[in-house]
């Protein structure tokens, strides 16, 4: 019998750098330069002109082709999805983004607010949900260490 539970996830950091070092590390195809679940991050050959498609090789093993859905260097944040697993996935979607704010008062002024959200669909159990949130929380660790490196 399955546990009912959310099927989304939002995970949240507070980085003591400015907005223009944390968003500089925001793409796809970057990922494994700060995140270090990731072995390799790279684009994948022979998608469309109007499809950034990333692969994401985990140290694991696993492997997540990652569409970019939305972008905006205006507001500071990417949408992305999971279009392919290896192995294959236990749900059947998962939609996430990404939205870095500036900090613009208070004793943090000068910091970055970032925030990492997945909508799953229906049939994502508990175990995934809280994989997500696990993951989440070690890649935003990560992202704070190199924004903030000198």
């Amino acid at each position: 019998m399955s546990i009912p539970t959310s099927t989304s996830v939002i995970e949240s950091a507070v980085i003591k750098a400015p907005l223009s070092h944390v968003w500089h590390h925001i793409k796809l195809q970057d990922f494994s330069k700060f995140w270090s679940a990731l072995e390799s991050s790279q684009y994948v050959k022979g998608t469309s002109d109007e499809t950034d498609v990333v692969l994401w090789t985990f140290k694991d093993g696993t492997q997540l082709e990652v569409k970019q859905e939305e972008h905006s260097t205006i507001n500071h944040y990417i949408t992305y999805s999971v279009i392919t697993a290896k192995p294959e996935l236990s749900y059947s979607s998962v939609l996430s983004t990404i939205r870095c704010y500036a900090i613009t008062s208070g004793e943090l002024e000068g910091g970055t607010f970032v925030e990492w959200t997945a909508s799953f669909s229906s049939d994502a159990d508990a175990g995934v949900i809280q994989d997500a949130k696990y993951k989440r929380r070690e890649a935003l660790a990560d992202l704070a260490k190199a924004a903030t490196k000198k």
